[in-house]
């Protein structure tokens, strides 16, 4: 190493090196480069001038979400809130169309068979029908009223005993004997003649409905369907007790056929409880109070007592509630219009006055299924 660096020393003091070494020193001192201006104060400005635009930028975003939370009216807060508060409560409604009540009918007795009276609602001349219902009687008979040997065509009845027994008898030869909570469902079709007379002591109570049928069951063969009060479909929620006789209530659906598509139910609710019960849009529906009150389709009604018949408007369902001390039982009706005309006389319903001529000669003449009438008469 020492060797080597001795003989580098040696050719850098050759005069060919130290001449060489000083052009290249003369030439860097006339052709030196300029030196750029220090830059520390050019720096520091354009610091200050982006501190100053982010300065401006957080004022204008603060200003901007600022005031309008400042300035904002204490009456859209207010509006929020009870809009949610709305929404929440139909969120919590039962139906979406709830059904009211339209019309509030207090049956009045009248007196009806031979000594017996009646509570008529549907089918005097305020309420002459409800499609396809038209007559609902709630009777109140004893002995020796009653209903003695008369005739039907055209629709159906239904016999629904509320206290003691009614013994019903025909001129097929079917008889037989409803006693409380039974259901007789009978389909006249195109003739039939019986008796319904009370079958033991004391008052027999019960209700009536008739139910018109098509045109096109009119001429129909007689039917019955007949169920023992253990036999109906009965269910329970919340405390309410329903019996259904036609119909579905609580998910559990009656056995009952029916011609003309009804719904007939038995409710009784105690005190304190509620019911939503719903009811096929498009069909006409009523309530009949049997014992008790109770506030009908909007929360904010009136009680209503009992005997009284309660015309819904259109809607999904019903509700009820039962404000009172003592139990509310009532019965909830509904069925699918036939939109057909209606024309009565008496036991016969048909569509034309032509045809209520025809059933009346039917009848007196014995034929067209009254071949049997003029020689049969019941034990009652």
């Amino acid at each position: 190493m020492t060797t080597t660096m001795m003989r580098l020393r040696q050719h850098l003091a050759s005069p060919i090196y130290t001449s060489a070494i000083a052009r290249i020193g003369n030439r860097a001192h006339h052709h030196r480069l300029p030196i750029a201006p220090p830059q520390k104060l050019r720096t520091s400005t354009a610091t200050q001038n982006k501190l100053l635009l982010l300065l401006i930028v957080l004022l204008v975003c603060f200003l901007f979400f600022l005031i309008p939370t400042v300035l904002l009216p204490p009456a859209r807060t207010m509006s929020s809130s009870s809009s949610s508060a709305s929404d929440a409560a139909a969120a919590s409604a039962p139906f979406e169309k709830p059904r009211a009540v339209v019309k509030k009918l207090l049956a009045e007795s009248q007196p009806e068979g031979q000594g017996a009276t009646v509570r008529r609602s549907i089918g005097r001349h305020e309420l002459r029908n409800l499609d396809p219902f038209l007559m609902l009687d709630e009777f109140s008979v004893s002995k020796p009223a009653g209903f003695p040997d008369h005739p039907h065509r055209g629709f159906e009845t239904v016999t629904y005993m509320l206290e003691g027994a009614f013994t019903h008898q025909d001129f097929a030869g079917h008889k037989g004997t409803i006693r409380t909570g039974d259901v007789q469902w009978m389909t006249a079709g195109r003739g039939i003649v019986h008796s319904e007379m009370p079958a033991g002591d004391g008052v027999q109570k019960g209700l009536q409905l008739w139910i018109n049928l098509s045109s096109k069951d009119k001429m129909i063969e007689p039917r019955y369907q007949e169920l023992q009060s253990k036999d109906i479909s009965r269910a329970e929620k919340d405390g309410v007790e329903v019996r259904i006789i036609a119909g579905e209530a609580f998910g559990v659906r009656s056995p009952v056929y029916t011609r003309t598509p009804t719904m007939y139910m038995d409710f009784t609710m105690p005190p304190g409880s509620e019911l939503h019960q719903p009811v096929p849009e498009g069909w006409n529906a009523f309530v009949y109070i049997i014992d008790g009150e109770g506030v009908f389709g909007r929360e904010k009604s009136a009680a209503v007592g009992a005997h009284h018949c309660l015309v819904l408007g259109p809607g999904d369902g019903l509700s009820v509630w039962n404000r009172s001390g003592a139990p509310l039982r009532f019965a909830l009706v509904g069925g699918q219009p036939l939109g057909e005309p209606v024309v009565q006389h008496g036991p016969f319903v048909m569509n034309s006055r032509a045809e209520i001529q025809q059933a009346m000669e039917d009848y007196y003449y014995g034929k067209n299924g009254f071949e049997r009438a003029s020689q049969w008469t019941s034990s009652a």
